[in-house]
């Protein structure tokens, strides 16, 4: 299966092997669940989000988004060539943004992480906003997939809402990652994003909408890629059919 799925991967198994070693089997999970979802030969843009919010320090002290990080570089490989991933801190505001790439991946969330100060409250539409404004400036043609984490609903949940409907017409999909207390209600605004009617108040469903739990790390590689791609061949298909992608 390994050897199928790599055929049309957009950065060879011998390249991460010198580039990125320690990957190798990130890389081989990830090809594994972009096989099964049909998506092999799939070319696509990936972005990652991180929320910076103060609840949020937790999970950089022991490594947990810089896991993350490394699973999200390592399904990146199948789909985009360059090898990078532009990654958006967010917290009141964007806070910061970056490349994290193939051989310069080491401890790079960390070090990004602790030059950019303060942790404010969680604001996502200004993240939104980053990564709408990369994918129209980089003229890319192709669709991406953007893996957007946090651990707590928005400060303003109608900005949130309203910039998830208008990016609808942009060929982008919103893979929402949560850490935390699987009770917290704070999460219902997720699934409520995750549900918002088509097509009356988007386009095409373009998110949506996964619970890593308070120990994101203890989940399987290739159950969180299963999660990451579930929902993302079905957006496809939409918005080629809508013209959101052509």
């Amino acid at each position: 299966m390994m050897r199928s799925a790599e055929r049309g991967s957009a950065i060879r198994l011998s390249k991460v092997q010198e580039r990125a070693p320690d990957l190798v089997s990130l890389y081989k999970s990830a090809g594994a669940s972009v096989h099964e979802h049909g998506l092999s030969g799939q070319r696509a843009a990936v972005y990652l989000v991180l929320d910076r919010s103060g609840s949020m320090r937790p999970y950089y002290q022991d490594g947990t988004v810089q896991h993350l990080a490394e699973q999200v570089l390592s399904l990146a490989a199948h789909f985009d060539d360059d090898g990078r991933v532009p990654v958006v801190f967010f917290s009141t505001d964007v806070d910061g943004g970056a490349d994290l790439e193939l051989g310069g991946h080491h401890g790079r969330i960390d070090k990004l992480h602790q030059n950019l100060g303060h942790m404010g409250r969680t604001n996502y539409h200004w993240a939104m906003d980053a990564v709408i404004d990369h994918h129209l400036a980089s003229g890319t043609p192709s669709p991406a997939l953007v893996v957007f984490q946090t651990d707590g609903g928005p400060t303003s949940k109608f900005a949130a809402e309203r910039y998830l409907c208008k990016a609808a017409r942009l060929p982008l999909f919103w893979q929402f990652v949560a850490f935390g207390d699987p009770d917290d209600n704070e999460f219902a605004f997720l699934r409520r994003l995750d549900d918002l009617a088509v097509p009356a108040r988007r386009v095409v469903d373009n998110a949506g909408f996964f619970h890593a739990g308070r120990d994101p790390r203890s989940v399987p590689d290739a159950l969180l890629y299963d999660r990451l791609l579930h929902e993302f061949p079905s957006w496809l298909s939409a918005a080629l059919t809508a013209q959101v992608v052509r």
